[in-house]
């Protein structure tokens, strides 16, 4: 989701099959229920034969006002529209004669007294640079060649999708990609791309990988990224919303033209479905990018927003606030905003961000109308919050409620947690490296959360009773954006843990037999496989470095095969590690009562009177003066970064099994953040 730590929702309480009437959560909002609403088609922008046409939601504005510029970014509006008042449907209108393609507005409200800064308003389908001002374009001339055939591929059961998350940069930046349109739409695009070694690269390798489905990290316009000073490398997840119904422009090769972003976005859509691949858009309705200065409250202050009794803003996403779904108003929003990317980008399918935020009734109504646009379409979501919330828990979209929706799942934070450990603690095992207790909770996984007799819900770990009725309900992961990778987490939690004391013959919960491991481990694909390196961590400043995931080259795909997952066998071969080890004369520190395990260790480093976490034998392989900068690194940084920078060196060590390729490695990657 987003860098926030998430918690857990509080089990909520199953009710019937009922509808929930619209209510609303704290004395504050009860203001809000008399608003009046308005969800034509025609909201804030329409132009047709009669001309230009504006329609602004805003009930308890004073005054409101239209301008219009010739630029996107800069300069003053040409001309200053008022716009006259409909208590009936509690909008305000102005309109001209002309199309007005190619121009810009922005609307502007008096509330209170006080004239509140412009916005592109919350229905802005395409936008200006940084998306401050909403465009006027001609969306039929943005359309690729045989859009009005496109279609994605048909989908007879949500259970038949592979789903493959990605983020747009990502998939793409590293120089290794031999993609030309580097983080940009048009990346998946273009075909016949190939790494160094020859290997498939961006959709040819997401063809290749079979999967059914990429799910895209948020596509929306997002505030976090400068658009105009894209050189300055910045990079964002994209969970920080400011326009919901126009694509990023940092995504695009021209940020400045509005009409590029949208036809780029379409052109990649295309592509994917052209390869037999659908498109799953991860949208965050849940909360804004900012409080008082997002388009909701810039339009109808207070109203999109949930608040506490004391008028606070709510705050169950962890950024700040939290939007009120089950306000009519904003529950239409919703639904017509995933309407219309289904019906304009052709989108296969959304992914919620903190679904539970939403209450149950607008996320039935949002599969409704998806259903109508696609019968293949489907929905999933995060079935929690990252916070308490004014809304009932009974009426949150929870995944303990899944039950009470149609056509949607939810993730399955039991089977992640029980396969590798918990999200919260790096070092913590799960099943799959040994942690005994486990096994009920990875078998509630296994039947979906359904109820199934050989289960015995009363031992899991995250759900206690079955919550949904049918597999279709359940998404089963055990690797997303957020948290630990599962590699990563693997590596934390074996190679980076250390050895309980208490146990002699044992390395953590799993016993040896001449020298390998009992721990039933799970197959990690080459994908999980994202080298983090210590120098790649500090490369921050190279033009590539945020937002490239490079692919393993040829050396180290080898070791990381023979070092963690034994491809002969699915075992990992502790022996043969500290063997290799101890060969390169490394300086570890021995446990002293290892009893009939010879090779165990730990994995500190031992430590200089400095506090660097240095050793003779990284000086010995990397030269004095790059100790030296990892040492200087090191007593500047805090906390987690330092535990970040020890664990990362550790793992360049256990990389490679040749001291030669090691430093030629390091050379090189230091060469490139030069």
């Amino acid at each position: 989701m987003k860098l926030t730590l998430k918690t857990l929702a509080m089990t909520a309480i199953l009710l019937g099959p009922a509808p929930i009437s619209a209510q609303t959560n704290s004395s504050y909002d009860r203001q809000f229920i008399s608003w009046p609403v308005y969800s034509g088609d025609d909201l804030e922008l329409t132009v047709n034969d009669r001309g230009t046409s504006f329609r602004l939601w805003s009930p308890k504005a004073q005054e409101a006002i239209v301008n219009l510029y010739d630029n996107g970014h800069t300069g003053k509006p040409y001309s200053t529209l008022p716009m006259k008042f409909d208590p009936a449907t509690g909008t305000w209108s102005a309109s001209l004669p002309e199309k007005l393609y190619g121009k810009f507005y922005t609307f502007r409200v008096k509330n209170d007294g006080n004239w509140l800064p412009e916005t592109p308003g919350v229905w802005a389908k395409a936008v200006g640079v940084n998306g401050k001002r909403a465009a006027i374009i001609d969306f039929a001339g943005t359309d690729p060649e045989g859009w009005e055939n496109d279609r994605g591929p048909g989908m007879k059961n949500f259970t038949d999708a592979v789903i493959y998350e990605m983020h747009h940069r990502d998939m793409s930046m590293d120089p290794s990609s031999g993609i030309a349109n580097k983080g940009k739409f048009l990346a998946l695009t273009e075909e016949g791309t190939v790494s160094p070694l020859g290997e498939k690269t961006g959709i040819d390798h997401l063809k290749e990988l079979g999967v059914t489905h990429i799910h895209i990290l948020p596509s929306y316009d997002y505030n976090s990224v400068d658009e105009a000073n894209l050189h300055e490398n910045q990079y964002n997840w994209g969970y920080d919303p400011q326009n919901y119904n126009t694509p990023e422009g940092s995504y695009s090769t021209n940020p400045s033209d509005p009409a590029t972003r949208v036809r780029e976005m379409k052109e990649m859509i295309k592509a994917l479905h052209n390869a037999g691949i659908g498109v799953v858009m991860d949208v965050v309705y849940n909360h804004t990018a900012e409080n008082d200065g997002s388009n909701f409250e810039l339009t109808a202050p207070g109203y999109y927003h949930r608040h506490w009794d004391d008028g606070r803003y709510a705050d169950a996403s962890g950024c700040g606030n939290e939007t009120a779904s089950d306000l009519q108003q904003m529950r239409d929003f919703i639904i017509n905003s995933t309407r219309y990317w289904a019906q304009e980008y052709h989108v296969d399918g959304f992914r919620f961000d903190l679904m539970a935020i939403h209450d149950i009734e607008t996320m039935n109504m949002v599969a409704a109308a998806l259903k109508e646009v696609n019968p293949s379409i489907f929905i999933y979501g995060e079935g929690w919050t990252a916070g308490d919330s004014p809304l009932q828990p009974e009426r949150r979209a929870l995944k303990e409620n899944v039950s009470k929706m149609e056509n949607i799942a939810v993730f399955s934070d039991d089977i992640r947690d029980a396969i590798k450990g918990h999200y919260t603690d790096a070092s913590d095992r799960g099943f799959a490296t040994g942690k005994p207790g486990l096994e009920e909770t990875v078998k509630i996984g296994i039947v979906a959360a359904t109820d199934h007799p050989q289960v015995d819900f009363s031992k899991g770990n995250n759900s206690r009773f079955p919550y949904a009725k049918s597999p279709g309900m359940i998404v089963n992961y055990v690797s997303c954006h957020d948290d630990l990778t599962l590699t990563d987490k693997l590596r934390r939690a074996i190679f980076y843990q250390r050895p309980l004391k208490s146990q002699k013959g044992t390395v953590g919960r799993c016993t040896f037999e001449k020298g390998k491991s009992r721990c039933p481990l799970s197959h990690p694909r080459f994908e999980e496989f994202r080298m983090l390196s210590f120098i790649n961590n500090i490369r921050i400043t190279t033009p590539y470095d945020f937002g490239a995931s490079r692919p393993l080259n040829e050396e180290e795909r080898a070791a990381a095969i023979r070092m963690f997952m034994r491809k002969s066998k699915p075992t990992f071969d502790f022996e043969d590690i500290a063997k290799a080890l101890a060969g390169r004369k490394r300086s570890y520190a021995y446990e002293e009562d290892a009893g009939e395990a010879p090779y165990r260790f730990n994995y500190r480093m031992s430590t200089s009177v400095s506090g660097c976490p240095t050793t003779a034998a990284l000086a010995d392989i990397f030269g004095e003066d790059w100790v030296s900068g990892i040492c200087s690194l090191y007593t500047r940084a805090e906390g987690k970064t330092k535990e970040r920078i020890v664990d990362d060196v550790w793992h360049v060590l256990f990389s490679f099994d040749d001291d030669d390729k090691l430093r030629q490695w390091a050379a090189e990657r230091l060469q490139m953040s030069e």
